[in-house]
């Protein structure tokens, strides 16, 4: 079974931040989750990126033309949809 995009980058990001969050609860990964307010710092959504890109086959921020800051789940999870080869 293939897994859609949403399924892959929640397992990812949930599995990121088992590895780079000590001492809080992964938050209820909602489209309105604030990015800001998840958990995860710079080098964790670095981390996250380069993993989606692994599993993905591809980097939506290094593909597009424009400059895009997601500031929700939701926004980013689009931005990946949007940008799918």
């Amino acid at each position: 079974m293939t897994k859609n995009i949403r399924e892959i980058i929640t397992t990812t990001f949930t599995e990121i931040f088992s590895d780079q969050v000590d001492g809080l609860s992964l938050p209820e990964l909602s489209d309105k989750l604030i990015l800001l307010e998840s958990g995860l710092d710079s080098m964790g959504f670095a981390i996250l990126v380069s993993e989606l890109e692994e599993r993905l086959g591809f980097d939506p921020f290094s593909i597009s033309d424009e400059s895009f800051y997601p500031s929700n789940l939701g926004e980013f999870i689009s931005f990946y949809e949007k940008h799918k080869p």
